[in-house]
């Protein structure tokens, strides 16, 4: 896990060396390790490094492998490397390192773009050919590892964070309207390749971007999940369900212990992280460190879940470590956690993973999570509604998931969004529209999870992963998301998911390795009392924010609208019980902690 950045020429100058190096020096905290940076014709990479596997400078990036003629940046890890490293040893290649991030150059030497398809693991890289100039972006399956953009005639400049590019300056910092429609509709995500930002973009997961010598930029999608049925699961039982998920599982965990230095779990006592620590403790990990966080209560909403993950952490013997947050150490935490947003990120959990990820990176450098599951297996409430005969049509389909998903329709954009910043028509609906409407979804079911493990997941809960542990020179491991364990959910007849009120077939595996009282204890989350009843000193904030000089002269929003929020800052929810007042008040927190001006052309 590590921070990337780097410019690619376009005409005929050398990249800004000093440029590369700032936009690596802000990442800093991704990768606390190490530093490097490298040049060659048109191309500039430069490296944060978060050391995992192998410790040695033999593994230091940027790495230039003289033989192949062969540079890379890049963040992640690739599970399966030492396999591969010996089939391509087979093949001939000489290894210099006993890193993963050589293995990538042998790889793509070797197998050319579709090298990707070999690999198991989270990645977000740079590859660029010395003799041709040819430069090679990807991205990871599911999106795990972040890749941004930005461009103009004469450069293209990406990096791990978007703040990251801000930093080497020249970026169109001018509010996105369609994206800022996304985020005030769709539940705050903004769908790649947009950015809240014109003149940022993201690489989509599973995609590739080739950068030409020729000048001519070549995307490409490399993985889509399929969520059809199959042939060979027609004859399969409830119970041959159970067993494949189970396996796939057991492999996904298993797989996510390849590393140099320690491994733990964050538990919050929930189905998916208990399962994971299950299937460790089944593997082994005997003494395995656990890390449960707790808040103050507050507003009649209850901080903490410890009663659950206490009896995981005793069934299974771990070194469990419970984190209390007291409330004087939420409000300063927060300008920390909204300055490690790559993205503006709505979710309360935000700044709960900012301080577990803290206490975390004090006693490991790798963690597991349980995120993804809710999305994989369908543990959400609007996931069964949309197996009702009303969602079997198109229109059906995307009437029932917008009315349970949305936060508010194109006119109660209009209502809050000043006239300046507003987008035409109505781009959310017509995006999951688009989105439902391809083809390998059949039903309202599958339809909605491959919309949301594709989108919503990459956009909500994996980026919040991966900023908040990153923030900590922490390395987040997510087994939910392994590609081969998302492909198999992707085919199970969704009846299977939605039974047991969501996650059925997961559940019913899940008896054979943890107590049933946690799995069928009432469905819990991540709880920030604070955040969610905004008063005292998290009202200040947020008024501060939106009454500041920067946002009124900025006019996102509509100053009536602003001032009816703030006049009753807790009687607006959204349909998914987020807060309105929260949702406007942090784009305003994150536009002002990264110094964007965001005008309106």
């Amino acid at each position: 896990m590590c921070g990337v950045t780097g410019e690619v020429r376009l005409d005929d100058r050398v990249p800004d060396v000093a440029a590369v190096s700032a936009m690596a020096a802000v990442m800093a905290r991704r990768g606390p390790d190490a530093a490097g940076a490298w040049s060659q014709g048109r191309v500039a990479l430069g490296h944060r490094r978060l050391k995992i596997i192998d410790l040695t400078e033999a593994g230091a990036q940027p790495m230039f492998d003289a033989e192949l003629g062969l540079s890379i940046a890049w963040n992640g890890c690739i599970y399966n490397y030492k396999e591969l490293r010996r089939e391509l040893a087979g093949r001939g290649y000489r290894f210099f390192s006993h890193s993963d991030t050589e293995v990538l150059l042998k790889a793509y030497h070797r197998w050319g773009d579709d090298f990707v398809s070999h690999l198991q693991g989270m990645f977000a890289f740079a590859i660029a050919e010395r003799d041709s100039g040819r430069v090679l972006l990807g991205r990871d399956r599911l999106g795990i590892k972040p890749m941004y953009l930005t461009e103009n005639g004469h450069r293209i400049r990406f990096a791990s964070s978007l703040p990251a590019l801000l930093v080497g300056g020249g970026v169109d910092t001018r509010i996105d309207p369609v994206a800022l429609h996304h985020y005030m509709t769709f539940h705050s995500v903004v769908p790649a390749p947009l950015t809240i930002l014109r003149g940022v973009r993201k690489i989509p997961p599973g995609s590739l971007v080739a950068l030409e010598p020729d000048g001519r930029r070549v995307d490409t999608t490399y993985w889509t999940p399929d969520f059809t049925r199959r042939s060979e699961h027609s004859d399969w039982s409830e119970r041959d369900w159970e067993d494949a998920v189970l396996s796939a599982l057991r492999v996904a965990v298993e797989r996510r212990l390849v590393a140099d230095v320690p491994v733990g779990c964050l538990l919050s006592g929930g189905v998916d992280s208990s399962l994971i620590v299950g299937l460790l403790a089944e593997a082994g990990q005997h003494g395995l460190s656990t890390f449960s966080i707790g808040f103050e209560s507050a507003g009649g909403v209850e901080g903490d879940e410890f009663r659950w993950s206490d009896i995981i952490a005793e069934r299974f013997g771990t070194d469990h470590h419970q984190i209390r947050i007291g409330t004087d150490r939420m409000l300063p935490a927060l300008d920390g956690a909204i300055g490690a947003m790559s993205e503006p990120m709505v979710s309360h959990d935000c700044v709960a993973f900012y301080l577990l990820s803290q206490e975390v990176s004090r006693h490991v450098k790798v963690v597991q999570s349980g995120q993804g599951a809710d999305e994989v297996f369908a543990g959400y409430h609007w996931y069964p509604p949309m197996g009702a005969p009303a969602a079997a049509t198109l229109a059906g389909a995307v009437a029932q998931y917008r009315g349970a998903f949305f936060d508010r329709d194109a006119a109660g954009v209009r209502t809050i969004v000043a006239p300046a910043y507003l987008a035409e028509g109505d781009p959310a609906e017509q995006f999951v529209t688009e989105h439902f409407a391809r083809a390998g979804a059949e039903t309202g079911v599958d339809r909605a999870l491959r919309l949301d493990t594709t989108v919503m997941l990459v956009d909500d809960p994996v980026k919040r992963v991966d900023n908040m542990t990153m923030a900590w020179g922490l390395e987040g491991r997510v087994p939910f998301l392994d590609h081969e364990l998302v492909e198999l959910a992707a085919t199970c007849p969704p009846g299977l998911k939605t039974a047991h009120d969501g996650k059925g077939v997961l559940k019913q595996a899940a008896r054979r390795v943890i107590p049933s009282e946690v799995i069928d204890r009432p469905k819990g989350y991540f709880p920030v009392p604070a955040l969610t009843h905004l008063e005292g000193p998290y009202l200040d904030l947020v008024r501060d924010a939106l009454y500041a000089p920067i946002a009124k002269e900025r006019g996102l929003f509509n100053a009536d609208a602003v001032d009816a929020l703030l006049a009753d800052p807790n009687g607006r929810l959204t349909p998914l019980r987020g807060n309105e007042l929260w949702q406007i008040a942090l784009l305003e927190l994150w536009l002002q902690r990264h110094g964007v001006t965001g005008q309106a052309a």
